[in-house]
């Protein structure tokens, strides 16, 4: 049995190996290849334009995909949708779909598009956008680098942003909110009713959220005198209560903790003053709620 997935290839493609490594799947492609080798002989793996994925694990050509919620949105697919995985290309952060003009531009709000022209990659949800708010409007496609044709061409863009960086270094300000999109975790209909690749698709999505909720996140365990513990558990900013363990000296413990690692470098001189000793930070893979 194979389980036929679709990854994005592009800026989100080193993002996404980076978290399936994490997750436990190590995919390898070289610069050209359309076909990664997986680890994991039941999975199939193709490279696409993440703006495909939707369509062909709609059809079935893929069984499951990555891909962004705006993208499913912008083609209209009729799929499953397993889960979130709030990860990007630059940050954590969703990512936005944003109504831009030139700085110095008379339009303020969408009213004001009355009869432009805007330029954009997501066509089918800028119209449903503008058909919200009883505009009428020309939307072309843009084929990239859609910063720069506002105002000589256009009079109004909408472009994908995390920051805003970008557009600000090009003299455009945000005017509104078209679409809020974060990275999913979709699967055909059909495959999703397969006992097997349901089943396969849901260990993947456990494995990937786990590495997500790990990002941040490390271990810590140390010994501590029974006399002792009262205070260190006192500082202990844990996930969940602390793990305790006896030791073989009936007046000593160990406490297993997870907490944020920028809490860390504060936090471990505090322990050893509490009385905490034989203190180790690891790092986390994979944390399943």
């Amino acid at each position: 049995m194979k389980l036929k997935l679709g990854l994005p290839k592009g800026s989100l493609q080193e993002a996404t190996f980076g978290l399936f490594k994490r997750a436990g799947f190590d995919f390898r492609a070289s610069t050209r290849s359309y076909h990664p080798a997986c680890d994991d002989p039941e999975i199939e793996c193709t490279l696409l334009r993440a703006q495909e994925i939707p369509r062909y694990v709609n059809t079935g050509v893929l069984d499951a995909g990555i891909t962004g919620h705006d993208n499913v949105m912008e083609c209209g697919a009729d799929i499953e949708e397993i889960a979130e995985l709030k990860y990007s290309k630059a940050t954590s952060l969703p990512y936005r779909w944003v109504l831009a003009v030139p700085k110095d531009s008379a339009i303020s709000n969408p009213k004001d598009l009355e009869g432009k022209r805007i330029a954009t990659e997501l066509v089918n949800v800028t119209k449903r956008y503008l058909a919200e708010h009883s505009v009428n409007a020309e939307v072309e496609f843009s084929w990239g680098a859609t910063e720069v044709k506002a105002p000589d061409l256009v009079d109004a863009i909408v472009e994908e942003t995390e920051t805003g960086s970008t557009l600000a270094a090009h003299g455009l300000k945000i005017i509104d909110t078209v679409l809020v999109s974060t990275t999913r975790f979709i699967a055909n209909k059909a495959s999703w009713k397969d006992e097997w690749k349901r089943r396969k698709i849901e260990n993947i999505s456990m494995l990937l959220e786990a590495a997500l909720n790990a990002e941040g996140l490390v271990g810590l365990k140390m010994n501590v005198s029974r006399g002792s513990l009262k205070s260190v558990i006192g500082i202990l900013p844990a996930l969940k209560n602390p793990t305790l363990s006896p030791l073989s000296d009936e007046g000593w413990v160990a406490v297993e903790i997870i907490i944020e690692e920028k809490t860390v470098r504060d936090l471990i001189p505090k322990l050893r003053r509490a009385g905490a000793t034989g203190i180790v930070e690891y790092p986390l893979n994979k944390v399943i709620y």
